[in-house]
């Protein structure tokens, strides 16, 4: 008598981070260089596999990036974005990783640690156009993330923690261009904003502009979902409107 008992096929479990910030007025990755291989030397997302059966998922990202980046797990909110289990996408075999998003304000230069020969801040836009090439299908999951970072900010209050306390209307739509990828009309983007109660106050006094006008200062309300949300235009009626 044949037994017939399925067998379940063996299958390698990792976590990789797609960590967002703004530096230099653009949206940037943390990307690290293999110090291993596969793909030894080539710029992948920091993350790994777990350490044992009993590891939880968030707790094995935690320990990657402190590992491998040095970063204060501590101030960054990290959430699940997606699972990627395609067959082949790892050479060592049949490899499924839970992958996690974070976006946060001013965070520091990483250092390389454990596997990782180097860390850094890439510009995002440098992946998504493919001139940075990344290991496994990494760009992919830099995709996926860019764009739930992209909605998060239409329907979150997020974007003014990337302001200072106060700030003015265009240091705001800095931040929705920068993580956007798009570029905005002053007009149209003021009157989105004021739409929406509670997601800016005004905050006393003007600040001198660069055109000579005096610009008015606001500060972040206590509304964080967004409603109205701050749709993105798509990049033909943006520029239609301009």
């Amino acid at each position: 008598m044949t037994d017939d008992r399925w067998v379940p096929p063996p299958v390698l479990l990792t976590v990789d981070l797609v960590i967002l910030t703004l530096r230099e007025s653009r949206l940037q990755v943390l990307l690290v260089e293999r110090g291993v291989e596969p793909y030894k030397g080539d710029l992948a997302l920091p993350g790994g596999f777990l350490q044992h059966a009993e590891e939880d998922l968030i707790t094995a990202a935690h320990r990657e990036l402190s590992e491998e980046a040095d970063l204060d797990v501590e101030t960054l909110r990290l959430e699940q974005s997606g699972v990627y289990g395609a067959p082949g996408r790892d050479p060592r075999g049949r490899v499924v990783s839970v992958a996690y998003l974070a976006i946060a304000p001013r965070l520091p230069e990483p250092t390389a640690g454990t596997d990782a020969a180097d860390a850094r801040w890439q510009p995002v836009d440098h992946v998504l156009s493919g001139d940075l090439e990344l290991a496994f299908d990494h760009r992919r999951i830099v995709e996926d993330g860019v764009e739930r970072a992209r909605v998060k900010l239409e329907h979150s209050a997020l974007a003014t923690a990337f302001c200072g306390p106060i700030f003015t209307i265009t240091e705001l739509q800095e931040v929705y261009e920068a993580v956007w990828g798009i570029p905005l009309d002053p007009r149209n983007f003021y009157r989105k904003v004021q739409k929406t109660d509670g997601f800016i106050i005004p905050a006393g006094s003007a600040r001198k502009s660069a055109t000579g006008r005096p610009a008015r200062l606001f500060k972040a309300g206590r509304r964080e979902v967004l409603y109205p949300p701050m749709v993105r235009p798509s990049e033909s009626s943006n520029a239609k409107e301009q």
